[in-house]
């Protein structure tokens, strides 16, 4: 692609990831519930989370949004090395922006409350600062092919602890790859101050964020390769497809050895997540970038420009008073089954206004 000119598909996944945080999966919900049953229940599954072990749609959208990061970074970094910014200056501001995200996610939690016993550490926010940090670093200090080993040791590596540590504390009989049995919430129960989300567990902890680390690392070597690559669009779009494949192939392959575990963020989960988002970027890149068809991403790229507003202004804004406000009227007058729907609808309608007005402005929350 041409030097300085902006990846819009990387903007209207962003934003097609978030539309899932903002109300949309409730939308779909709500919608889906005028299908045959069969049907409806297969969506109902797969926007939700699985409770343990699996791998739902809905499992994506964290892992997607941490791809689509790292994704971002090489082109970050050319125009910040073409301004005349020296690697040191560049490596800063990625420690700052990946330490102001891990503070957002404990503001997020309510550290203003100042219930510290209580507080939850971990966070969405902080996982992605984090790993994209580290990722950052490794790509920016260690080269692509020192990075790709250290991702695959990283991957590897976790395996090997989860598989042969099991929790000292953990009951008698339980699996090294369980929530009570796994080293990783016993490391967060030892270390994390405060409250763990899942009680004995966080899946936003310390030690899952290694493997998340590779996750943010995908997305870069993907950025390097549409940035950097001589060949066709086409040829892009095809090559990041044909790699998708090869990583869901082993992801779910591995899946009989380390499952596939969102919470555990095991290595499986890695390769399948990373799998699916290479698979939707390749698709969006495509239709947007290369065929050009790109009227139909506004709605998306709207919400892809403010993805950290619009998840943090749902935590310290009422987006259900203006619905009530402008849309309570009507909205009463519905039948009971279109109600939900409907109401959805205005929702996810309010919060995109919103970040329309932003967008007209041209105020841009940058971490």
């Amino acid at each position: 692609m041409k030097k300085g000119e902006r990846l819009l598909s990387l903007d209207a996944l962003r934003g097609f990831d978030m539309f899932f945080i903002m109300g949309g999966g409730s939308l779909l919900l709500a919608v889906a519930s005028f299908l045959p049953a069969d049907c409806a229940a297969v969506f109902a599954e797969q926007l939700g989370h699985k409770e343990w072990h699996g791998l739902a749609f809905y499992d994506l959208i964290f892992p997607l949004f941490l791809f689509l990061a790292g994704v971002s970074f090489p082109f970050s970094l050319d125009k910040q090395l073409s301004a005349g910014k020296d690697r040191a200056s560049v490596s800063l501001k990625c420690v700052r922006r990946g330490l102001m995200l891990v503070l957002l996610g404990v503001l997020y939690n309510g550290l203003l409350q100042l219930d510290f016993e209580n507080l939850r550490y971990a966070s969405v926010l902080g996982r992605i600062g984090s790993a994209w940090m580290i990722a950052s670093l490794l790509y920016l200090w260690m080269g692509k092919r020192v990075a790709a080993f250290v991702s695959v040791a990283l991957l590897l590596g976790y395996w090997a602890l989860l598989a042969l540590v099991t929790a000292p504390d953990a009951p008698a009989g339980a699996s090294c790859f369980s929530m009570e049995g796994c080293v990783v919430g016993y490391v967060d129960r030892l270390l994390l101050p405060g409250r763990l989300h899942l009680g004995v567990h966080d899946p936003e902890g310390l030690l899952s964020t290694f493997p998340a680390v590779v996750t943010a690392m995908a997305g870069i070597f993907t950025g390097e390769y549409v940035r950097t690559s001589s060949s066709s669009g086409y040829r892009k779009a095809l090559s990041m497809a044909v790699a998708a494949v090869a990583l869901l192939a082993v992801g779910y392959l591995w899946d009989n050895l380390f499952p596939v575990n969102k919470n555990l963020w095991t290595s499986s989960f890695v390769c399948c997540a990373a799998g699916w988002s290479l698979l939707l970027f390749a698709l969006f890149y495509l239709v947007v970038d290369v065929l050009g068809w790109r009227r139909w991403t506004f709605f998306f790229r709207v919400i892809g420009m403010n993805s950290i507003t619009i998840y943090l202004a749902q935590q310290f804004l009422d987006f259900y008073k203006p619905v009530e406000t402008f849309f309570g009227g009507v909205l009463a007058l519905l039948p009971e089954r279109l109600y939900p729907s409907a109401y959805w609808l205005s929702y996810v309608l309010v919060c995109w206004i919103f970040l329309y007005i932003l967008y007209r402005n041209k105020i841009f929350l940058k971490v």
